[in-house]
């Protein structure tokens, strides 16, 4: 066993003695050593129950003949770091998540891991470190907040985010903000609509890493411990049967998560943490096959923010396996690729039925007839950029605007909210990348305040940041290179003309190639705006936001 160092033979003795310090007895030590690693917190609303999850786990684990050792990692609550200079550590805290990991499980060499993650980067994170361990692991999500509901309706923490911008221009009264603000939020858990998290944790069940329910089953229901604790008692199996992480996430893997994140409308972050997933499994995603698959994918969900519809919604109406199902009738999903469960995704999904076509449509009537989002190419994005083109209103689908240049968040979300952005504008936010922010921010609050203020219909924002899985509307991201290293989103001008075809898959700038390389050479580059630290090191060794933005 990988843990033989531990416990086996005269050498290890000071080992098994340490061990019996932990309160290990001999009828323990010997067994396989489960680390669970554990992001409980008590900051993050979607970690706040992941001691009960941790807890079942260790139930599952020692069910199934193993030793569970609970270690822990760090979580960023995005929603709390937004909009100030937190959210510079929300992209990063990913990689502290896989390194951190990767070092306990190897100082301390255990046979397997489960993973039990919930919110936005410490999904991806974990599976980074899995990937690059490659030693037995599933992953089992601490679920979805239940959605809240105001007036009859149901509502998310995207309807607070917008509501900052229609409170402050007097579309809504004192009254219904604060209403907004005290349900929209109303329990514990990943925020209830397909937002990045609950974007990953579907993504991460496709993937084959977790077991069917583990995207959509809400957090205070009890079929999540259950699940906790099948997910326990499975990574014994996988220990037995030496089952790794590189023999599920393979190529082909890769490209079911693609097909199911454009059928479900995933947050734009899953272009990020895909490839840098598929980084640590020695694969190479070029995001270019993404609108390849796009093509002959249709998008069958409309949640939350692109729709009105929520991760419980999805849950009963059949979960991802309903969805992949549906896919799969189109020959387009790779039915024989390994699981955690020691079943194919095919037969996981034998017999899987879509149980309400108003959440989850058929591939014969579907929302779309292309995948939910889009990598947009052109002179201003040379190496491409995203957009959730669920989330784009018809009427935006194409727009030729005028740049309204900004070079941090800030200014532009000031512009916006005292009237200087009109109708007809492109929003340019810039110097806000992985290299440039540092740490590549996420822009929710300028969309929210153009989605509130009224906008959406008539206002595209463009960046070479990132936007959170709340955003919607005409928003581009990851506008790569990035303007800190002289990316062509840094030689913006105000008052250039700047289209977005999200249907031709193009963005551009109306400036001749002459005018482009007299700026270029006038352009200077800035200088950092942190210089010590661990971001300055992660700007230092960061990739672009096309390649993943992972660290070099």
């Amino acid at each position: 066993m990988r843990s033989d160092p531990l416990h086996k033979g005269i050498n290890a003795a000071p080992q098994r003695s340490l061990l019996k310090a932990l309160g290990l007895c001999d009828e323990e030590i010997g067994k396989p050593l489960i680390g669970v690693v554990s992001s409980k917190n008590d900051i993050v609303p979607g970690h706040m129950n992941l001691d009960k999850i941790t807890e079942a786990v260790k139930q599952g684990v020692a069910l199934g003949g193993g030793v569970p050792i609970v270690f822990p990692a760090i979580a960023v609550c995005d929603g709390l770091a937004m909009g100030h200079v937190g959210m510079k550590y929300s992209l990063v805290s990913r990689e502290l998540i896989a390194d951190s990991t990767e070092a306990m499980a190897t100082a301390h060499p255990f046979d397997g891991l489960v993973l039990v993650a919930a919110c936005d980067k410490n999904v991806p994170g974990l599976l980074m470190a899995a990937a690059r361990l490659n030693i037995p692991s599933i992953v089992i999500s601490g679920g979805a907040m239940l959605a809240g509901r105001v007036d009859g309706r149901k509502v998310s923490y995207s309807n607070i985010s917008e509501a900052v911008s229609q409170f402050r221009t007097g579309k809504i009264t004192p009254i219904q903000f604060e209403d907004l603000e005290n349900k929209s939020c109303p329990s514990c858990g990943s925020c209830s609509g397909m937002f990045t998290a609950n974007s990953m944790n579907c993504l991460t069940e496709v993937l084959g890493m977790a077991l069917p329910g583990n995207g959509t089953i809400p957090a205070v229901y009890s079929s999540r411990l259950r699940l906790a604790k099948e997910s326990g008692l499975k990574i014994m199996e996988l220990v037995k049967n030496n089952v790794k992480p590189r023999d599920i996430m393979t190529p082909k893997a890769f490209m079911n998560a693609l097909a199911i994140d454009m059928a479900l409308g995933c947050s734009t972050n899953s272009m990020l943490h895909l490839p840098a997933i598929a980084h640590e499994c020695g694969i190479d995603l070029d995001l270019a096959v993404a609108n390849e698959i796009s093509k002959y994918t249709p998008n069958l969900c409309h949640l939350a923010p692109a729709g009105n519809h929520y991760i419980e919604e999805l849950d009963e109406a059949g979960g991802i396996s309903a969805v992949m199902a549906e896919i799969a009738k189109l020959g387009h999903l790779n039915t024989d690729c390994m699981t955690v469960t020691g079943k194919t995704i095919g037969e996981n999904i034998a017999g899987a039925k879509i149980l309400d076509t108003n959440i989850i449509h058929t591939v014969e009537q579907p929302i779309a007839k292309e995948g939910g989002i889009a990598v947009l190419k052109g002179n201003l994005a040379p190496e491409g950029s995203v957009v959730k083109r669920s989330a784009v209103a018809p009427e935006m689908m194409h727009h030729k605007g005028t740049a309204r240049v900004f070079d941090c968040e800030e200014d532009a979300l000031s512009a916006i909210y005292e009237g200087r952005i009109n109708p007809g504008d492109v929003v340019v936010i810039r110097y806000e990348g992985p290299k440039g922010g540092p740490g590549m921010r996420e822009m929710l609050n300028p969309t929210s305040a153009i989605m509130g203020s009224g906008l959406g219909s008539c206002v595209a924002l463009i960046t070479d940041g990132r936007f959170s899985g709340a955003t919607r509307g005409a928003a581009i991201g990851h506008v790569s290179p990035e303007a800190a290293v002289g990316g062509p989103i840094a030689l913006v001008q105000e008052g250039d003309m700047i289209e977005i075809d999200i249907t031709t898959n193009s963005i551009s700038v109306d400036v001749s190639d002459e005018e482009m390389a007299r700026r270029r050479a006038e352009w200077k580059p800035r200088q950092p705006r942190v210089t010590t630290g661990y971001l300055a090191r992660y700007a230092k060794l960061v990739s672009s936001g096309c390649t993943g933005a992972v660290l070099s």
